[in-house]
């Protein structure tokens, strides 16, 4: 399950772990690009533009140090929260000009599908014609043949079950897809999809996608139990709290929250709901404990994650972003960095007394 494979590669050594049930090895970690460097510049409807240059350089210099995998989605836009019609896809077209600049076979590539592109019924969901239409249109705007991991975004009840796994899995004998995965599904919708696959003999998911950090420890109820019992692996979004577990967001000086201008924090509002006494207290501690090992708040709460591997006893592939490159280095930084069981209780303590559930 953790049969790591090291390679050396400048202050750090990038590990590899296969994902999920299948046999293919990604990087520790996963490049995400929900969030890319913005430029000053609007366009036509006043949105910020992202700066690609930027973006591909950030995701080239990852790609040098050994992460080989890049995850989007074509919902996602790259310098706005939630993206509407008319901006839907962009992300997907800079990870596109990315792959340009490397040989696509030594990357995994992993994007979505089900959130809405069209303003028409079938528009969104999980329906055969809807996934089959949005898997184009995917491959147009990556520029590639094939997807690595074609993940669900969201649960769709109006779909049946066995039609998803039915389109999936012709995805996959067709060579548009490789592996299928979930994201944001309730533990029962994963069960059932696994014993689906099982029973008629189709495709199944390879990993989840879901929210997990320090603050955000919710899965541990019930998904992580239920992702060993089948062997998935869990790729984790908002691994520091939409950048609240780095410490911008705290003045530690004066002990209060604080928005630096420019932050995600002022033009997205759900990462205020983090700003709460509790966590404030956390995020000090935290703070403290980082600064005694020598370490930043990030690479502490990367390092966490890793190490709740072999504790969950499960794959655990952080989604790091980066809207510059000394965020890149710092969050690699984390791989090297080694928690004792004392660190581990104490975050435990923390997480119960002083931050939110």
């Amino acid at each position: 399950m953790l049969a790591f494979k090291r390679a050396a590669l400048g202050d750090w050594d990038m590990y590899y772990v296969r994902l999920g049930w299948s046999g293919v090895k990604v990087s520790q970690f996963c490049l995400g690009t929900w969030h890319l460097p913005r430029l000053d510049l609007v366009d036509e409807f006043g949105v910020r533009r992202v700066d690609v240059d930027a973006a591909i350089k950030i995701m080239k210099k990852a790609y040098d140090e050994g992460i080989n995998c890049i995850d989007t989605a074509n919902r996602y836009h790259g310098a706005m929260a939630l993206a509407d019609l008319n901006h839907v896809g962009n992300s997907e077209r800079v990870v596109g000009q990315f792959l340009k600049t490397v040989d696509r076979e030594s990357v995994i590539v992993a994007t979505k599908v089900g959130g809405q592109m069209a303003p028409w019924p079938n528009g969104e969901g999980l329906s055969r014609k809807h996934v089959r239409w949005q898997i184009k249109e995917s491959l147009r705007r990556l520029g590639t043949s094939y997807v690595d991991l074609y993940q669900i975004h969201f649960p769709d009840p109006n779909t049946p079950k066995i039609e998803v796994l039915r389109t999936l899995s012709w995805l996959v004998e067709q060579g548009l897809v490789n592996y299928i995965g979930l994201s944001n599904h309730p533990a029962h919708d994963i069960v059932e999809f696994m014993e689906l696959a099982e029973g008629r003999g189709l495709e199944a998911p390879v990993s989840i996608q879901e929210l997990y950090n320090i603050i955000d420890r919710g899965i541990e109820e019930d998904k992580i139990s239920v992702a060993r019992r089948y062997g998935l692996a869990i790729l984790v979004y908002s691994p520091l709290a939409q950048g609240v577990l780095t410490g911008k967001y705290v003045n530690f000086n004066e002990g209060k929250w604080t928005i630096p201008g420019g932050s995600r924090a002022t033009y997205a509002d759900y990462v205020k709901r983090y700003f709460t006494d509790r966590n404030l207290k956390l995020i000090i501690e935290l703070n403290e404990m980082a600064k005694s090992k020598g370490v930043s708040l990030t690479q502490l709460a990367l390092a966490w994650l890793i190490g709740m591997q072999e504790r969950l006893g499960v794959t655990i592939i952080p989604i790091i972003g980066a809207t510059r490159m000394e965020q890149l280095e710092d969050n690699l930084g984390s791989i090297n960095v080694k928690l004792s069981q004392d660190d581990f209780n104490r975050i435990d303590e923390l997480t119960r007394t002083g931050g939110a559930k």
